[in-house]
């Protein structure tokens, strides 16, 4: 399935973006090059790192108050780019403000939360997408016309693996003491679990098993990987493995991906690891992704093509974050249809991260019945009280 846009009717646009991290960062510079946009307001705690974005993106108003930006009668649109914590507040501002939203995944690190914003955007009949950009690489896009087009039949069964530099996981949870809901696959394996099942779409799951090991990254109150088991509402089973503790000197830039679908009558065998263009020199590569705070490891080879939103090339950013964004814009004014995942679909994708996070901790198979969301819950709590 493609989204369809509700188009705001205006050939210029006002946007707002709340946070100027380096997505926020990334949006707003395209947004600045984008002849629909007319205004662009920026926000962020950090007066420092906005300002300096204002000035970049030639932006026309900044706060570090999204109170304040979201009341302004220019904003039309709002993406909402802050750290995965703090989604819930400027979600349901921007909700209230009666703005179409593109929402960085996940749509939020709390179950409820996550459930209140999903119930807000539905009520108030607004256009919402999420953030997650490898729906727009060619070779995904591709997969999917051929899957329904049933070049390979019925799909039976599907694995998915990802790699990922540690630098991802130990920046993410440096920022917060809140941490538990801060996993491999809240924070990144929604990606994947969520290319699989837009490729697997018609599919539902119905009972996960997954295991967890916590060898490395505990020290930093998260999990090394997840490994996972779904079974599927048509007896297709689907296994979702991730890692993010790899070694920071790790030639891919942020993560690989490999999955593998098979049919009654085929196969798709999808490569996205980036060894397929690899860079060795004697001198030092840098990092691909550096986070905020993070000193560039000494990389000696590097998997070009690895960094998720694109390449540069002449001080641009081309890729699927291009791709993504630029549709996004266009879609607002026009109202075509783009391959985007819904809030719908962010907040599915958040309710069976956290069910596998919840039968890593019990040890045992979880059924996804009605009353999944509840006894998420009841494990997070139980699992909390003893920690």
């Amino acid at each position: 399935m493609f989204f369809k846009m509700t188009k705001v009717g205006k050939k210029e646009i006002g946007l707002a973006i709340v946070g100027c991290g380096a997505i926020g960062r990334i949006r707003a510079i395209m947004a600045r090059d984008y002849p629909g946009i007319g205004w662009i307001g920026l926000c962020d705690i950090d007066t420092e790192l906005g300002k300096a974005l204002q000035k970049d993106a030639n932006a026309d108003f900044f706060t570090d108050d999204y109170n304040k930006l979201l009341s302004r009668n220019e904003v039309d649109a709002v993406i909402i780019a802050t750290d995965e914590n703090h989604h819930f507040g400027p979600t349901m501002a921007a909700v209230e403000a009666n703005a179409n939203l593109f929402i960085e995944k996940p749509l939020a690190t709390d179950i409820q939360e996550s459930a209140k914003i999903l119930s807000a955007i539905e009520d108030a009949g607004l256009s919402a997408v999420m953030g997650y950009t490898q729906r727009f690489r060619r070779r995904f896009l591709t997969v999917k016309q051929r899957l329904q087009e049933g070049r390979i039949g019925e799909v039976t069964s599907v694995v998915t693996r990802a790699f990922m530099n540690s630098m991802v996981p130990i920046a993410t949870v440096r920022r917060t003491n809140e941490r538990q809901n801060l996993t491999p696959m809240v924070v990144s394996g929604t990606h994947s679990l969520d290319m699989s099942l837009w490729l697997l779409e018609g599919k539902k799951p119905s009972e996960i098993y997954a295991k967890s090991v916590d060898k490395l990254l505990s020290q930093y109150g998260t999990k090394d990987a997840t490994f996972g088991l779904f079974t599927m509402d048509d007896g297709t089973i689907f296994s979702m493995n991730i890692s993010w503790a790899l070694p920071q000197v790790w030639p891919g830039s942020v993560y690989g991906l490999e999955i593998g679908i098979v049919g009654t009558e085929g196969v798709i065998d999808i490569e996205d690891t980036h060894r397929d263009l690899v860079l060795a020199s004697t001198k030092s590569q840098g990092g691909g992704y550096v986070p905020h705070g993070f000193e560039p490891p000494q990389r000696h080879v590097d998997f070009l093509t690895s960094y998720p939103p694109g390449d540069i090339y002449d001080n641009q950013l081309w890729g699927p974050m291009r791709e993504e964004t630029n549709s996004w814009y266009q879609s607002l004014i026009t109202g075509q249809t783009t391959p985007h995942a819904t809030a719908r679909d962010g907040h599915r994708n958040l309710v069976l991260t956290m069910a596998m996070d919840a039968s890593s901790w019990t040890g045992n198979a979880i059924d996804l019945n009605d009353d999944i969301e509840n006894h998420i819950l009841e494990i997070q709590s139980s699992m909390k009280n003893k920690a």
